[in-house]
């Protein structure tokens, strides 16, 4: 025993452990498809997991990732495509035959074999699900059917359904002769009853403690949260946090048993989701990283045209106190203090207002609460900032009447910020816009709009 425990591990305990390729792995791998050295091409993508090589295929250049392809996409696991960002996948697939494409798919799981189909257009859709199985074209023509970013396009049809009548040791025997048609992973059995109404589940350790003679109906748990097929997906992950649960069933309208969810297609719908409003906060899309040019510029272009007009609007409320500015330049240069303190508090708010929406935390219950929390906030922040901004004009300008000018606009653009920081978000969701997409073009003018207004108009009448 002391000598067991006086070994020391291969990896200590303080290594560096890294879930990523390192630059030097990805140039090593390059260097040998330059030098067309396919023997060290095939060792590194052998010794990669999908994960691994759906990094290299991304950082790699874009020639040098359809040589890749073209070469030694025969030899790449299926489950490679399902790790890649979606526009990059799309890119890379559409460049391969649909035969070869149709047969990656009928490698995969039927969630990850759906999730890679629907990224084509309907022409290419069908062209490929042609070249597919019965059992897999009828899996994937019934998914497609489902809404998108429903349950029904996230579910995986691979499910151990059991009958309520069997014994445990019954189930195990199946289990075992049946290993092969089985889900790759699974947590849970579902019990039916002949009909396919799902009745409870079991989960896999309550089934291997219990005696090979105990029934399953004893077994069976009843608190099972059947998901309809149509459900948002962002609705699913939501019940799957809230319930702490792994795996769930996905029913029709008469509670049939059509599939299963797991814990790990909810990681990623988690993930995804929360990337989605992260970017539309900044009115960018999902993929642009691998879009093309004009594609993203076309997409940009959009937000920053609106903008545009925002700031329009903001420069027309400036123009109406042009004479003020003339007469007292320091205006011109206190301004966008005023502007920019303002547009970040409301930032502040309008995140945490979004995210609590995002997370179902806010409702009408507690609204307003959380922008009576914000107003307050907003307040004693534009106080103490007031008394800041305050001070530093005074010395600077040495006008004492600037500096409580520049205060008073500090306190009201942030007490109006933390309002509409918190108000906006929801107002929008009630009205059925998106929060993470409008928020921050409406705040920004709103903060810009009171604070020059606040400025230049309290400027106007007491310094002039």
């Amino acid at each position: 025993m002391t000598d067991e425990l006086d070994k020391t591990p291969d990896t200590a305990p303080n290594e560096d452990i890294s879930f990523t390729l390192s630059d030097d792995d990805i140039r090593g791998a390059l260097d040998a498809l330059h030098a067309e050295d396919s023997d060290t091409v095939h060792a590194v993508l052998d010794n990669l997991n999908p994960a691994d090589t759906a990094e290299l295929l991304a950082k790699a250049p874009t020639d040098d990732r359809r040589e890749i392809i073209h070469m030694y996409g025969e030899i790449l696991d299926p489950d490679v495509f399902s790790e890649m960002d979606i526009e990059l996948r799309r890119a890379t697939l559409a460049e391969m035959p649909p035969a070869q494409v149709a047969a990656i798919i009928s490698e995969l799981e039927s969630d990850d074999a759906l999730d890679l189909i629907e990224t084509f257009d309907d022409d290419l859709q069908k062209e490929i699900i042609r070249k597919l199985s019965a059992k897999t074209r009828i899996a994937l023509e019934e998914g497609l059917s489902f809404p998108e970013d429903s349950a029904g396009r996230l579910m995986q049809r691979e499910v151990v359904a059991i009958p309520q009548f069997w014994t445990v040791g019954k189930t195990i025997d199946y289990l075992r002769a049946a290993s092969s048609d089985l889900p790759e992973d699974f947590f849970d059995l579902f019990v039916i009853d002949p009909a396919y109404h799902v009745k409870g589940h079991i989960p896999l350790n309550r089934l291997v403690r219990a005696r090979r003679s105990d029934k399953i109906e004893e077994l069976t748990l009843e608190d099972t949260h059947p998901i309809p097929a149509d459900m948002d997906q962002e609705e699913v992950a939501h019940l799957f946090r809230r319930e702490n649960i792994v795996s769930a069933p996905v029913v029709d309208n008469d509670n049939r048993l059509l599939g299963a969810i797991t814990i790990d297609d909810i990681v990623d719908v988690i993930d995804e989701e929360a990337q989605e409003d992260l970017l539309k906060l900044a009115g960018v899309d999902q993929g642009d990283l691998y879009r093309a040019v004009l594609s993203t510029t076309g997409t940009r272009f959009r937000w920053l045209f609106i903008n545009l007009l925002t700031a329009i609007l903001a420069s027309i409320v400036i123009s109406f106190f042009d004479a003020t500015i003339e007469q007292i330049v320091a205006l011109a240069v206190l301004m966008p203090i005023v502007a920019s303190m303002g547009g970040n508090a409301g930032t502040q708010a309008l995140t945490v207002a979004v995210r609590a929406l995002a997370t179902k935390e806010l409702s009408e219950t507690n609204t307003g609460r959380i922008i009576w929390k914000e107003t307050i906030v907003g307040s004693l922040n534009g106080l103490a900032f007031a008394a800041i901004t305050g001070l530093i004009t005074a010395a600077w300008f040495s006008s004492t009447m600037l500096g409580l000018v520049i205060a008073a606009a500090m306190i009201i653009n942030l007490l109006v910020a933390g309002i509409f920081g918190a108000a906006i978000p929801v107002f929008l969701s009630r009205t059925g816009a998106d929060p993470a997409v409008a928020s921050t073009v409406f705040l920004t003018t709103v903060t810009d709009v009171v604070g020059f207004f606040a400025f230049l108009g309290l400027a106007a009448v007491f310094l002039l």
